[in-house]
């Protein structure tokens, strides 16, 4: 501020002493002008030394108070290197007293987070925490985020947690919770828990997703009399229940959802395995009708057998009585010709569809052959293209090999016995016809004689 105001100050006398110059009008009065601008130049500048070397003075003091500051600071990082040294002197030995005076507590301390590391692996995991939530927190602590040394609390916390665990292992109880349905919905429910092995909910069995802290049904639920066993045991109140338990802890049950069904093995087959089945639907209609129908035949033939005088032309038995009615006066080589003749016609009435049936036992196997083949063809395909890395790769068609297969056994098993029926059927009706034939030509050829 004080240099501004002199810079000012001069610039006044300049721009003054310039008007005074301007304004004179002799050269003496142009003398008087310098020399008073001269007086008041010398002035100016005495005042501006003496500023100076007061603000010399100042500048001094500063530096000598900043020399004094840097002493003391020296001298205090002196006094504090030597106390950081004389403090880690102390915590070694403090280290050393502590490692003296805790002995044995130091491989305590290890089990204890190993036993504590142990446990929480195995409670986070156990149905039991479905039951009693938040057992694994403390073990987590102990297990990860403890430092010191376990106090006589945690110590028994941890006793109780396996002790807990060992215990409810051997129990059946029943306890309400909330179930996580497959389509998202969730409600309360009873649920029994089978020691660490299996819960069991209105669903049938059920699991415990430990990393939502949830309860949900299985995927897919076991074959029907095991899941029948499990709702048996889920509604009884007393007793012993038979009850199929998974010793795995939910492993196998967990494999269960891999397995493929009755309805999924038989869609592997594909189209042969579809061609087998309408075979194997159209034969038993075949022979469902010819059984049927030949049983009707039969009995008409028993009641045309009681009543041989009347034929009826509603029954084979009937018709060839009819011929012979007809034919009485004909010789007996004629009337053989003749009931021949009448029999051939009926044949392909009680024959029909007899073939079909056994031409679909012979050919299913054959079809069941040639999905067997495809499917061995699309598993080299297959691993000439991906190798031999994954199998999942080629289950499908060693699927179709392996179920047209048994497709085609299966289909060829009733269609062999459904012919069998039939044909049986329909030989002992041509039997008849041909016994009843037989006894009318001997009886007409002894009639001739006489």
């Amino acid at each position: 501020m004080k240099t501004v105001f002199k810079s000012i100050l001069a610039a006044a006398s300049i721009a003054l002493l310039a008007s005074s110059v301007q304004a004179a009008t002799s050269l003496e009065a142009l003398l008087d002008e310098v020399k008073k601008s001269r007086v008041s130049e010398a002035r100016i500048n005495k005042q501006r030394e003496s500023e100076f070397k007061s603000a010399r003075a100042d500048k001094q003091k500063l530096l000598r108070t900043a020399q004094a500051n840097l002493k003391s600071e020296k001298s205090r990082g002196d006094r504090l290197q030597k106390s950081f040294a004389d403090n880690e002197v102390k915590l070694s030995e403090k280290e050393v007293e502590l490692v003296a005076a805790t002995g044995n507590l130091g491989e305590m301390f290890g089990v204890v987070r190993q036993a504590s590391a142990e446990a929480y692996g195995q409670i986070s995991t156990s149905i039991v925490s479905a039951e009693f939530p938040g057992r694994d927190a403390f073990l987590k602590r102990m297990s990860e985020e403890a430092k010191g040394l376990p106090n006589i609390k945690e110590l028994e916390d941890l006793w109780f947690a396996l002790q807990t665990e060992m215990t409810e292992s051997g129990q059946v109880s029943r306890f309400t919770t909330e179930v996580v349905s497959l389509d998202g919905g969730s409600k309360q429910q009873e649920v029994v828990r089978i020691g660490t092995f299996n819960l069991i909910g209105e669903q049938g069995y059920l699991v415990y997703d430990d990393q939502a802290k949830i309860v949900r049904p299985l995927g897919r639920q076991p074959d029907g009399f095991q899941t029948d066993t499990a709702l048996a045991l889920h509604t009884a109140t007393s007793g012993l229940i038979p009850f199929y338990a998974d010793p795995s802890k939910g492993g196998i049950l967990s494999l269960l959802k891999e397995k493929a069904t009755m309805m999924e093995r038989y869609h592997a087959g594909g189209e042969v395995g579809y061609t087998i089945t309408v075979m194997l639907a159209i034969g038993l209609i075949i022979g469902l009708y010819k059984v049927i129908t030949l049983t009707v035949v039969g009995g008409k033939m028993k009641s045309q057998l009681k009543n041989i005088s009347n034929p009826s032309s509603s029954n084979p038995l009937g018709r060839i009585l009819q011929v012979y009615g007809e034919n009485k006066t004909a010789d007996a080589e004629s009337l053989e010709l003749k009931l021949d003749e009448a029999i051939l016609k009926e044949l392909p009435r009680i024959e029909s569809g007899i073939n079909i049936i056994k031409i679909f036992a012979a050919i299913a196997p054959l079809l069941g052959l040639l999905g067997t083949v495809i499917g061995m063809i699309e598993t080299f395909q297959q691993i000439t293209l991906f190798g031999t890395g994954d199998p999942k790769l080629m289950a499908g068609s060693i699927s179709l090999a392996l179920v047209t297969t048994a497709l085609g056994i299966i289909a060829a098993l009733p269609l062999l016995l459904t012919h069998s029926i039939v044909s049986g059927r329909s030989k002992s009706i041509i039997h008849v016809l041909d016994e009843q034939t037989a006894g009318i030509i001997a009886t007409h050829a002894e009639t001739e004689k006489a």
